[in-house]
């Protein structure tokens, strides 16, 4: 007699092995129809299957399973997103703004030398992509299935957006088997053209029909960004989004890229047999003259691509190349994008206004007559400051060429006079007003500087409105909800003079604004509440100290440790962080030398914003610093990063190049043309024994 084995996995049911085949069969059909553009049934059987799946989980939930076809129809609406710790940063990559074929050149010329190569080396070998003008997305699945899509956000932390990335047939909700246990997927998600076309003509539509709350939408990447971060799947699920893979993060081993792949061009073929769409766009280059060629290439069939682009991005292919070249701040040496000429056309000045900025700075803004520029309706254009306004002689009234300055910031590229227009008949010249046009406050000009500052600080209104908005984003310490209408009514009215009186807001004072509701001034509280812990780094960016961006601001933690030290350090203390010059260590100086800023961190201390603090990042003597090192050819012992590590931990800094700031040189074997440079240049040259014995204090 046979005794039954008590732990055995009980036998599939007939439903549910219809259940698994349905799905597959599904997964298979919907990969044919928005991926390959071959469909092989059609849609009315793909539809009787899917409904057929459908009735099979309505009856059996117990079997159903997140990468079913029909979690794609999208879920509960949300309350808001939660947030998304990248366990590998989606870093940024370099613009190179120089839009002719000097821009490969220059790219190509800095990776050469950053590996040493001499020109009889052979040439380096890229891939050019497509830069797309969307949305950037990351794809975890885990054992095969899509588990996370998260937004790029400040490229640490991102949204979860799972619910509507799973309603695009484009990406595939369960990969083949073979794939890594963890899988990050990036790329970007996008909206055709005909798409884009095709949605607003609905919407117009909608609003003819008098439907309240719709609208149509400025281009296509606000629509796909709209849409991604849509808080109901199921609105999301009738956006028609599109989605092009062109990296990972996490595989597997908890480390960007996969020893499988040797190269780019090798990891993009893969995940394109993994099921997820690479544009066809993509090519192999082999140095400068090739990545110009696909430059022209590509931009000469710009306009007839189905969506937009705003450039080509260039990358080294080999990744053992990659990993050498390293990465640069929070940008990779091996990756440029290459923009196109922003696209002009010209309008008509109706009026120069003067805004001013949250650190006071007085900016002359053209008031123009709308004009559909790069993608979206430009409305104003920036004249930078008072000379550039006089040196292209902007006047009102004036006909002018407007540009999207890197397809972002519009400006005012030049006038454009007609032959019979006299200079009598043109309006007065500009004149940038001596007091601030929103506090009264004097507007002072600086020796060295381009723009007038208005005196008032916190006094002035729209610093104030802007110095609350900039504390307040999501990169630094983050208050949902707070937005600029929600600003300008609590600046407006009093009830907000300086950043700390935030923490004083009750219900009372929130409910009495406008279209403010019982409910959304108790998530204003409970959003105050949770700001009230951040990080140093947040923190210290959203002070809004001049020149302190977020780089600079973790540098400044890192290095310091704790705010107080921050504070009471000299400009000479200040220098010894890595990237922080004179210019820089002297707006920081300044700032906290005024009892008023100290005040502000005091206060906002009092009402119980905290973050976790700690010890500098070394102690003890700083034997380097002050000086500049360079690192050419291979030490004996020490790895180039591990020499570069020593060095910025003895209180130096080290550079790519070699020039007449420079301390000392580091010579290995096989050193390059950075040591004939040096010899050129008088610059001292240490090998590795000499740089240890002065790390070490011995010389």
């Amino acid at each position: 007699m046979t005794t039954p084995d008590l732990f055995a996995e009980p036998a599939a049911q007939p439903e549910q092995l219809r259940m698994q085949e349905l799905r597959a069969q599904l997964h298979h059909h919907a990969h044919q129809y928005y991926v390959l553009d071959a469909p092989l049934i059609p849609d009315a059987e793909y539809d009787r299957l899917f409904q057929e799946l459908q009735a099979l989980e309505a009856a059996h939930p117990e079997w159903m399973s997140p990468d079913s076809p029909t979690q794609r129809v999208g879920g509960k609406p949300l309350d808001q997103f939660a947030s998304v710790r990248h366990a590998v940063p989606m870093l940024s990559i370099r613009t190179e703004t120089d839009t002719e074929s000097s821009g490969a050149q220059a790219f190509d010329a800095r990776v050469r030398r950053e590996l040493e190569l001499k020109d009889a080396d052979p040439a380096v070998e890229y891939v050019a992509e497509l830069k797309f003008d969307g949305l950037a997305i990351n794809l975890r699945y885990e054992q095969g299935v899509l588990v996370q899509a998260a937004t790029r956000g400040d490229g640490e932390t991102g949204e979860d957006v799972t619910q509507n990335i799973r309603t695009m047939g484009q990406i595939p909700l369960r990969l083949p088997s073979g794939v890594p246990s963890v899988l990050e997927v990036r790329g970007e998600v996008y909206m055709r053209r005909d798409d884009f076309e095709a949605l607003n003509e609905r919407q117009r539509q909608r609003i003819a029909q008098g439907e309240k709350g719709e609208k149509t939408f400025v281009n296509p990447r606000n629509a796909a960004a709209g849409a991604v971060r849509q808080l109901d799947p199921a609105i999301a699920a009738q956006r028609p989004l599109s989605f092009f893979a062109y990296g990972v993060g996490e595989v597997s081993n908890g480390k960007p890229g996969d020893s499988r792949f040797a190269t780019h061009m090798e990891l993009l073929q893969t995940l394109k047999k993994w099921g997820f769409p690479v544009v066809a766009q993509v090519d192999t280059a082999q140095g400068a003259p090739e990545l110009i060629a696909y430059h022209q290439r590509i931009g000469a069939m710009r306009d007839q691509l189905p969506f937009d682009i705003d450039g080509v991005v260039y990358k080294v292919n080999s990744i053992a190349l990659q990993q050498r070249l390293g990465f640069v701040s929070r940008e990779p040496r091996w990756a440029v994008a290459h923009k196109y000429p922003a696209q002009e056309q010209m309008t008509t000045v109706l009026g120069i206004d003067v805004q001013v900025g949250r650190t006071g700075k007085l900016t002359p803004v053209a008031k123009l007559a709308p004009v559909f520029v790069g993608g979206v309706t430009v409305t104003n254009a920036t004249l930078h400051n008072e000379d550039e306004a006089r040196r292209k002689d902007v006047r009102v009234g004036d006909t002018v060429v407007v540009r999207r300055a890197g397809d972002v910031i519009p400006e005012v590229v030049s006038v454009v006079l007609p032959a019979d227009k006299l200079e009598a008949g043109r309006g007065p010249l500009f004149t940038m007003p001596r007091l601030c046009p929103v506090c009264g406050s004097a507007a002072v000009r600086e020796e060295g500087e381009a723009d007038y500052r208005c005196t008032g600080g916190l006094f002035c209104s729209a610093q104030r409105k802007q110095a609350i908005l900039h504390f307040a984003q999501r990169r630094a310490v983050e208050v949902e909800g707070l937005g600029d209408k929600l600003v300008e009514q609590l600046v407006d009215a009093g009830i907000i003079h300086t950043l700390s009186d935030l923490y004083r807001l009750g219900l009372t004072a929130l409910a009495g604004l406008d279209r403010m509701a019982d409910k959304s001034a108790q998530n204003i509280v409970q959003a105050l509440e949770k700001s009230k812990l951040t990080t140093l780094p947040r923190f210290l960016f959203g002070l809004g100290i001049r020149h302190v961006g977020e780089s600079t601001a973790k540098a400044l933690a890192k290095h310091f440790g704790q705010l107080n030290a921050i504070m009471d350090a000299s400009a000479d203390a200040l220098q010894q962080v890595n990237d922080v010059g004179p210019v820089v260590a002297q707006s920081i100086h300044t700032f906290f030398q005024q009892p008023h800023n100290r005040e502000v961190v005091e206060q906002l201390r009092a009402c119980g914003v905290h973050w976790p603090e700690g010890d500098p990042a070394t102690d003890g003597p700083k034997p380097l610093a002050g000086k500049t090192f360079v690192i050419t050819g291979t030490l004996p012992t020490l790895g180039r990063d591990a020499a570069k590590d020593l060095i910025e931990a003895a209180g130096g800094k080290v550079s790519g190049s070699v020039s007449k700031k420079t301390s000392y040189v580091v010579a290995g074997a096989e050193a390059g043309s950075k040591l004939d440079k040096a010899q050129e240049l008088g610059v001292p040259v240490l090998d590795e024994s000499a740089l240890l014995e002065m790390i070490h204090g011995r010389t």
